[in-house]
């Protein structure tokens, strides 16, 4: 594994899928049969090597976005297996950022789940190329036909069909390749690390003429040469194909799409070659795109190790021996132990202390990262999620991350005060290492609130507190994360003059008010004449409308959808000060708001329930109910799927609730939609 690898044979991959769609059980077999493991870990037996964290193994799911290395065909997979559960879309978003391709994991019995439909269109924003894989052939109700239909309808995407099932539910068998023409079966007694190649069944070889035909015509238009060969021979080679269908992947025209039975060891080995052959290494990918700081220019960096280095970090996580481990994919040059890099945010230059391979939570150095690689860096001290490491002396500003905010606040307190401090150490620690979870200290209260995406998000965090760090607290119950904003336009006048430690500090602004729509953000914008206001005070008064936003003018919570227009003011040559300013503009903020009629926000979910049809109608009775505007109910098989926006508010304990009411069979997602007037 030490060995150097050529760039083209490197592949950046991630793992992505709805929850429960068998992610982590088909990495599992990933790292089996490429050698990485001796044996096969489950994770309903909370053994599985990339469900590391014990928060992980107690509840069967993926929280962190583990990362690990394997060698298959002379070609290195970095692959980072991803959380499913919507309150952890974060590790999603930041992964999909720094990779050049992905698999996504879909089950063949529920096709296009909620969450599916989330990282699929995550992975359409960064341009990410996808194989599919239909996994769950084996289970009742599997549908592999109706569930790449859904990924036409749902995904709008045009799949590739490689592969076909032979048979279904207990009946599955094994797959005929469309590229190879063969029927392809695994071997029971040795976990299915070998597989056989045979002839296609009689009774399945016209049903194969028509996919394989389909197959054809889907791709040869990707190659003009070979669109011309195929007309007139109506025939492809194998090589022909595989270039074909890369061509099209890379270009994001199709989806190649795959099937199996991951927990039976059935399909596996052609996903790691699809990955190899048809997801793009890193000189596949056009080269990255930054901002140069000195001059606000668009620059790109080639993926060469002559290139000046430049790295992003997309990921922070606390190591008891190690300290912060900074998970950094490098898009050019190369980072060495020991060397100095410049981090471009934060303006400072860090020391690269130890370099490390990670193969899930277990580490291997090396003495460098070069161009196209992924790994992580030990001994930074200002470095956080989103941050550009690069050269000094030749700058650039990669595009940053950007996170959801936090939908869902519990207060918590330590113990004894003697813990206090250890607990906002603690605290610190998780916020850097997990960008959508905030931390707050209640201006009347007193109180720490602690603010995340979910209940699950909080409880997790919470427990790593209380078990990771040993912190003594009490934790509050659930609340929402309410928003405010503005109903109407509004101006207000605030002159700050106040002698503070014997010296005079002056600001003068005129500030007015207006809403703007839903998920706008935000705006800042600045009117005032240079006579009235010189430029190097605006920044000041920007600072000043910005904290109070954040700190909330009716209720305390933070504004939402507001643009602040600087219209005015004074100066004074004597007094005037960046303080005077700031707080000037922070008042003035907060009077004009007041005047502009404001109103309390609450997050609004939308809200998907599975279930069989017999308990349909309790559940629809109890959603209405709850305030909840139900936006569709669709069949498939033997469930029915309501989608709906729910108020949060009215969701808190909902899991308990629906187990009583569907005897423990449906299944519930839930994810942020936007945010609505609060109701009464």
């Amino acid at each position: 594994m030490a060995k150097k690898i050529e760039k083209e044979s490197i592949r950046n991959i991630g793992i992505i899928a709805h929850i429960d769609a068998g992610k982590t059980t088909t990495t599992e077999r990933i790292l089996y049969y490429t050698g990485i493991t001796h044996r096969i870990g489950e994770v309903d037996d909370g053994q599985a090597t990339m469900d590391w964290m014990e928060q992980e193994q107690e509840r069967g799911i993926t929280i962190t976005s583990a990362s690990i290395s394997c060698l298959w065909r002379s070609h290195i997979i970095n692959i980072i297996d991803t959380p499913g559960h919507v309150d952890f879309t974060a590790e999603v978003e930041r992964s999909l950022r720094v990779l050049d391709g992905a698999l996504v994991i879909f089950d063949a019995v529920n096709g296009v789940e909620p969450q599916s439909e989330t990282v699929w269109h995550q992975a359409d924003k960064y341009k990410v190329p996808r194989l599919a894989y239909m996994n769950k052939m084996d289970r009742v109700g599997a549908d592999f036909y109706g569930s790449v239909r859904m990924m036409e309808k749902k995904l709008g995407t045009n799949p590739l069909l490689l592969q076909i099932p032979i048979g279904t539910e207990e009946n599955f068998k094994g797959i005929i390749d469309l590229v190879k023409m063969k029927a392809v079966y695994w071997n029971k007694d040795d976990f299915g690390l070998t597989y056989t190649y045979q002839d296609i069944p009689v009774d399945l070889k016209d049903e194969v003429q028509t996919y394989r035909s389909e197959l054809l015509d889907k791709i040869a238009e990707a190659d003009d040469e070979l669109l011309e060969k195929y007309l007139d021979e109506g025939n492809l080679g194998e090589h022909e194909i595989n270039k074909l269908i890369k061509l099209m992947t890379i270009r994001y025209k199709g989806v190649p799409v795959y099937c199996g039975a991951s927990l039976r060891n059935i399909g596996v080995q052609p996903l790691i070659d699809g990955v190899v052959d048809f997801l793009p290494s890193p000189l596949e990918i056009p080269p990255v795109k930054g901002i140069n700081p000195k001059n606000e220019k668009e620059e790109t960096r080639p993926c060469e190790e002559d290139a000046p280095f430049a790295a992003l970090t997309f990921k922070l996580q606390n190591d008891p021996q190690a300290g912060i481990l900074y998970y950094v994919r490098v898009y050019s040059g190369f980072v060495k132990t020991g060397m100095v890099v410049f981090n471009a945010n934060q303006r400072k230059r860090e020391r690269v202390n130890r370099i490390i391979k990670m193969y899930s939570h277990k580490m291997e150095n090396t003495d460098a990262l070069r161009a196209g690689d992924i790994g992580v860096l030990v001994g930074l001290k200002v470095t956080n999620t989103g941050d550009t490491l690069c050269s000094e002396g030749k700058q650039i500003l990669l595009e940053n991350i950007v996170f959801q905010e936090p939908v869902i606040s519990i207060a918590i307190e330590s113990k004894s005060a003697g813990q206090q401090e250890k607990m906002e150490n603690a605290l610190a620690r998780l916020t850097r290492e997990d960008p959508t979870f905030k931390v707050k200290t209640d201006e009347e209260t007193g109180q720490i609130i602690i603010s995340g995406m979910g209940e699950l998000h909080l409880e997790v965090l919470t427990e790593r507190l209380l078990k990771d760090f040993r912190i003594e607290a009490n934790v509050g119950k659930p609340q929402v994360a309410y928003r405010e904003t503005i109903t109407k336009e509004a101006r207000a006048e605030e002159k700050f003059q106040r002698q503070i430690a014997g010296k005079d500090h002056f600001g003068h602004v005129v500030i007015s008010v207006y809403p703007l729509e839903r998920g706008k953000g935000n705006q800042f914008e600045n009117r005032a004449k240079e006579t009235e206001i010189p430029l190097e005070f605006v920044e000041s008064v920007k600072r000043g409308v910005f904290s109070a936003m954040e700190r909330g003018v009716t209720a305390g919570y933070p504004v939402i959808d507001v643009l602040a227009v600087l219209e005015g003011g004074s100066y004074n040559q004597s007094s005037s000060s960046e303080m005077g300013y700031t707080a000037a503009a922070s008042h003035a903020f907060d009077d004009a708001c007041r005047k502009a009629g404001g109103i309390l926000l609450e997050p609004y979910m939308f809200f998907e329930v599975i279930t069989p049809k017999e308990f349909v109608g309790d559940i629809l009775g109890d959603l209405t109910s709850r305030g909840g505007d139900i936006l569709s109910i669709k069949s498939r098989q033997t469930v029915e799927r309501i989608s709906a926006n729910m108020p949060l508010s009215k969701m808190f304990g909902y899991t308990t609730d629906l187990r009583s009411m569907s005897q423990g069979r449906a299944l519930f997602t839930m994810e942020f939609s936007h945010f609505a007037q609060k109701s009464e």
